[in-house]
């Protein structure tokens, strides 16, 4: 099954269609309009498990709760940062990337046995793509540098040209989801700079690039496989 907004290319979301169920997000007078409807705002994926907002609309945490094993949160989110980003974790196999001075304390608890990455960004899942836990795509110049640091492969993307009505511009995370060995994007790569290094980066961790719809990359807040 497949979270995503609501607000996502009808195109895009008819071919995700293909994949999977998919439920449609939205909130409403929760946090900040360009963001209320992103599901990575209020829920945190990891391996096996999803950490939540505690209000998150109840009519998502049973769906999720049927479906996969679902913790809540401690805090609220709230229409001003750090609040709209407390759950807004890149969580791989073994790594927590975020900003762990704004971080739920409920997503370091649940993921104990993970290392901790510290990064500025609060928005880290919507600025970063996890292929796997040595592989990574970020329009953030400041994560790109820490994840290099630490080791890991990571290629940076110009978030120029992504969409998110509200806004100048999008995130690159917010732009894709991952099935298997599928990254799914909702959008085309084609439409931002260095295309075709990003997708020979996916290709060359292991991956396919499927292009749900063909036009420019739509940061819908990720989507969200559980």
């Amino acid at each position: 099954m497949f979270v995503v907004s609501k607000d996502i290319p009808v195109k895009a979301l008819s071919n995700l269609e293909k994949f999977g169920e998919v439920v449609l997000f939205e909130t409403n007078n929760i946090t900040y309009k360009a963001v209320s409807n992103h599901p990575d705002v209020f829920i945190c994926q990891g391996p096996g498990k999803v950490v939540v907002a505690p209000n998150i609309p109840e009519k998502y945490y049973k769906i999720l709760d049927d479906i996969t094993e679902v913790v809540i949160g401690e805090n609220e989110v709230k229409d001003k940062y750090p609040y709209s980003a407390l759950y807004n974790a890149v969580v791989t196999g073994k790594y927590i990337i975020h900003n762990d001075k704004i971080s739920d304390v409920s997503i370091i608890k649940t993921f104990a046995n993970h290392e901790i990455i510290s990064v500025k960004q609060g928005y880290a899942r919507c600025s970063t793509l996890a292929l796997n836990d040595g592989n990574y795509l970020t329009s953030d110049n400041g994560i790109l540098k820490t994840l290099k640091a630490s080791g890991f492969n990571g290629m940076y993307v110009n978030p120029s040209k992504i969409l998110l009505p509200g806004f100048k511009n999008g995130f690159f995370g917010g732009t894709a989801g991952i099935i298997k060995d599928k990254v799914l994007f909702l959008g085309s790569i084609e439409y931002i700079d260095g295309g075709e290094k990003i997708k020979n980066f996916v290709e060359k961790a292991g991956f396919e690039v499927v292009e749900l719809y063909d036009g420019p990359l739509f940061d819908g807040g990720s989507i969200v496989k559980v």
